[in-house]
């Protein structure tokens, strides 16, 4: 049986959205442990999560990377990574502190906010940092400036929100946030702050907004949207929340295909299937595959935009690798 009657037959497609998957952050992290593990050699150790996906880490782990939680877990004298999502300068220091080598894959797109706090900062700006509390993006870029940022953890949080000199505040912004739902905080912001400044570029990542763009294109079609991701994702955590508030009937996260429940199939004729910006394609596959086994054999992708953007490796890395290709001759 051809796809084509096998569609005819059930009436089932899927709508599968492009882009999805791994960004330019992403790729570099992970790229990033994977070089570091071929030149020094296992272990490696990585602070944090290296990105927020459960297939990644686990991968890593069996090539040899230990994945820890501060640097105090890291021997002396040894390698760690320092994950995607950016980290305080105390981090740095502990690091020195411990002769630690530290590389640091921080996504440049983090960096940039990174720096818009010190900047602000320095200028003696009340900064309005929007993100979710304990996200470990939102703890690195607090920590570049505590004296002067408040986090505001959603709308509500806007309506408690005092500063110095109302002509003297600006709003940041975690990267993965719902696009929707900031610029929600930041109309609420402005109600109290009238004159707010914005960050001189949009703090939401190029990815973020991406995947959420071509989720609200499928979304009314949908009777269920599947988003591949795991649950410490906040931006595949969003992709769900963006759906269903876009028009699918239901939105569900999984990590892997296995965890599809037959019952969110039930009566649906077209699911719409995303992943995360940390997710890799072969999940999205697999999930593809779990599908058209029910019957979901119809598959359109739906493009809304072409994504181009790749990041250079760490310099430190990058000035290791060029060291041992030259010992090499």
């Amino acid at each position: 049986m051809t796809q084509a009657e096998a569609t005819s037959r059930t009436g089932k497609r899927v709508l599968l959205a492009k882009p999805r998957g791994y960004c330019a952050g992403v790729d570099r992290a992970v790229q990033t442990v994977e070089e570091a593990l071929k030149l020094y050699g296992a272990p490696v150790y990585v602070r944090k999560q290296i990105v927020h996906n459960k297939h990644v880490v686990q991968t890593l782990e069996a090539r040899g990377a230990i994945f820890v939680e501060e640097n105090e877990e890291v021997p002396e004298g040894a390698t760690v990574i320092f994950s995607a999502h950016g980290v305080a300068p105390e981090v740095y220091e502990q690091a020195r502190e411990r002769s630690l080598k530290a590389i640091d894959a921080t996504c440049p797109l983090v960096t940039k906010v990174h720096q818009e706090a010190k900047r602000f900062a320095a200028e003696d700006y009340d900064i309005l940092l929007i993100g979710h509390e304990g996200h470990e993006e939102v703890i690195g870029t607090a920590g570049e400036a505590p004296a002067h940022i408040q986090l505001i953890d959603g709308p509500e949080d806007a309506d408690r929100v005092t500063v110095r000199d109302p002509e003297k505040v600006v709003w940041l912004s975690q990267t993965t946030l719902s696009v929707d739902e900031t610029m929600e905080t930041v109309a609420r912001l402005k109600k109290r702050l009238p004159l707010l400044q914005s960050p001189p570029s949009d703090d939401i990542c190029y990815a973020t907004s991406n995947r959420q763009h071509v989720v609200k294109q499928i979304a009314p079609e949908c009777d269920v949207m599947i988003v591949v991701g795991s649950p410490n994702s906040s931006n595949s955590v969003r992709l769900v929340e963006v759906a269903v508030d876009a028009g699918s009937r239901a939105g569900h996260l999984v990590d892997f295909a296995h965890e599809i429940e037959d019952a969110w199939l039930e009566g649906a004729r077209t699911v719409g299937l995303t992943s995360g910006a940390s997710v890799p394609d072969e999940l999205v596959q697999e999930v593809l595959a779990h599908l058209a086994a029910r019957g979901f054999a119809d598959v359109e992708e739906i493009t809304t935009a072409n994504e181009r953007l790749t990041f250079s490796l760490p310099q430190e890395l990058k000035r290791d690798m060029r060291a041992a290709a030259a010992a090499r001759g």
